[in-house]
């Protein structure tokens, strides 16, 4: 086993998609592995296919493209055990996976002996424009370390109760266009997130990857979402530490 399986980590590979690496167990979050999806186009590096070799699971949070990207999807995990929100698995099945495991909130499974807690989300339930609805879902995976990987959602509640159990979470801080819906957190409310979850660290996430595509204005500053989630973290829960990442950027943990 290599350093990087004993060692755990996680390497940012851009917008949702993250590979956890925890006690010998490789975990894929929401894979957008290509250039382009739909109108979207990637301007953050791309991902180097070694980084997504050897991967025991993925973890899928709701069925928007940006997301649950079907080529993929069926490039990593035909095969692998894909877990996935309450009434995905049929859509899933039919277009290609073999494994698919549904969660709803308050569930749990287990891949290679990780436990991995589906965690609740307030976001858009529908693929757009015909395709099927799914609940949105977060993860809490739990090893000799926690990550929570919150998928996307809105500020709720119920976020104050993962206050305790979580070392690293991964917040959604803006998107992919000059403004965002509702269903999102932006740099000020992935902050309040974390002053409710006061995880160990925080590592900002979906953001500076994808865009629209030409001619459509690009973002002027692509940082400025994480580096404003990095400052509010400060003064709203200054105990936590913000690591930024850029695509594509591993840390170990």
């Amino acid at each position: 086993m290599s350093e990087a399986r004993r060692q755990p980590a996680i390497t940012w590979l851009g917008h949702a998609t993250a590979l956890l690496e925890l006690d010998g167990v490789r975990l894929l979050t929401d894979p957008i592995l290509r250039n382009r999806v739909g109108a979207l186009v990637r301007i953050g590096p791309p991902v180097v296919p070694e980084s997504v070799h050897g991967l025991d699971g993925v973890l899928l949070s709701h069925l928007h493209a940006d997301h649950a990207d079907l080529p993929s999807l069926r490039r990593v995990a035909r095969t692998l055990p894909v877990l996935a929100p309450h009434g995905t698995a049929a859509w899933l099945r039919a277009n290609g996976l073999e494994c698919v495991r549904e969660l709803r909130a308050g569930e749990e499974a287990s891949i290679n002996g990780l436990r991995v807690d589906a965690t609740a989300a307030v976001h858009d339930p529908r693929r757009r424009p015909l395709g099927p609805r799914g609940d949105p879902i977060g993860y809490l995976v739990r090893g000799s370390i926690s990550v929570y990987f919150a998928g996307d959602t809105d500020l709720f509640e119920q976020m104050a109760e993962l206050h305790g159990q979580v070392d690293v979470a991964l917040l959604p801080v803006w998107g992919w266009g000059k403004r965002l819906g509702p269903g999102h957190l932006d740099p000020e409310r992935a902050a309040r997130a974390a002053a409710m979850i006061a995880p160990r660290i925080a590592i900002p996430i979906h953001w500076g990857t994808l865009a629209l595509g030409r001619p459509a204005r690009r973002p002027s500053d692509p940082w400025w979402p994480p580096c404003e989630f990095a400052a509010l973290t400060t003064r709203y829960a200054p105990a936590v530490e913000v690591r930024l990442l850029a695509p594509g950027e591993h840390t170990e943990l």
